[in-house]
């Protein structure tokens, strides 16, 4: 979000603060940039005291973000508060539930710093919300672009045509990503092609929330029911040209969650294995199939899983708490390395 933006939405907060007699001011407002901690430094006054708060803005708040946004909180520490166009209510029952303070802009909030605890919800916006504007690198085909360089960071200084046909998208597209990327300080250039991601943590969470707000709805290809619950465990995926991802990756990855959907991946519909497996057409039905949208090969050792980064996107894309915590799992065991970069 850019800071004339940000801004706007910060001071509707505040004002919406005072009106339940929550004193918050906006100390710093920092440009959005791949080092920047939080968008911004605010104090709340609690009598004679002063707690310095680090506020993370997002507008349009979606159930399909909410995995991504706990995960940043987190990090950002007990200080960290949630600014918001508008958090519906059941948003915010899971935000309260996952213990994030947050408040938005038509007057809601959670904010619990003991003794002192504000809980308000079901306030209606005046203006219907709306998206962010994102940049070319965070749209749907600049997403993928962004995906390729953070399964294979070192790929940043291979030929942009090389870029678009692992990515899946026209030439023109890395350039306009690439630029984006470097404007926004996540791509270094070290000299004459010779490029690296920074803080490539950042421009993670940044993908996960996109790719849940942008790509993820326009790559459902159909929902099935299968004939029984465990039907995928005995599948080789790599014979219909396919490969699980989100909660059954999860479940093949690491034991600890049992998939409520079955999630397979794959150019086009793979009617064979429709034939093969008795999946019958159900818009209610527990196995979906989306579009790959990737052209390269995976690097994890079980080449019928999708790229960790997106089972762990999927994961937190589903509002679901016990996959909340799988998608942590994931993101410790697979993807500690990108996460720890600087």
């Amino acid at each position: 979000m850019d800071t004339t933006a940000a801004a706007d939405l910060i001071q509707d907060a505040i004002a919406a603060a005072h009106g339940m007699g929550v004193n918050l001011r906006l100390e710093a407002l920092e440009a959005p940039t791949a080092d920047t901690v939080g968008d911004a430094r605010l104090q709340w006054r609690i009598g004679d005291e002063t707690l310095p708060l680090l506020a993370e803005v997002k507008r349009g708040l979606r159930p399909a973000m909410l995995g991504t946004v706990i995960n940043q909180m987190a990090r950002l520490g007990e200080n960290a508060l949630l600014i918001t166009d508008y958090a519906t209510p059941q948003l915010a029952d899971q935000l309260r539930e996952h213990g994030v303070n947050f408040i938005d802009g038509a007057g809601n909030a959670y904010l619990n710093r003991p003794p002192i605890l504000v809980w308000i919800k079901g306030m209606r916006p005046t203006e219907k919300p709306t998206a962010p504007n994102a940049g070319r690198a965070f749209q749907a085909t600049g997403l993928q672009v962004v995906f390729a360089l953070l399964c294979e960071p070192e790929w940043v200084n291979r030929p942009y045509r090389d870029i678009a046909k692992l990515a899946g998208v026209a030439h023109g597209t890395v350039g306009n990503v690439m630029e984006d990327l470097t404007d926004a300080g996540y791509v270094f250039e070290l000299g004459r092609a010779n490029r690296r991601l920074r803080n490539m943590a950042r421009l993670a969470d940044t993908w996960t929330e996109a790719y849940a707000r942008t790509l993820r709805p326009k790559l459902l290809l159909g929902q099935y029911r299968a004939p029984n619950r465990d039907w995928w465990q005995t599948l080789d995926a790599t014979r219909y040209n396919a490969q699980l991802g989100g909660e059954a990756a999860a479940a093949k990855l690491d034991a600890y969650l049992t998939p409520g959907i079955v999630t397979l991946y794959a150019d086009e519909v793979p009617n064979r294995l429709l034939v093969d497996q008795q999946l019958r057409k159900d818009p209610t039905g527990t196995v979906e199939l989306r579009k790959r949208f990737w052209h390269f090969e995976t690097t994890t050792t079980t080449p019928d899983l999708v790229p960790p980064l997106l089972i762990y996107a999927d994961l937190l894309a589903t509002g679901d708490g016990r996959c909340f915590e799988a998608a942590n799992r994931i993101r410790e065991r697979e993807l500690h390395g990108l996460f720890e970069q600087d």
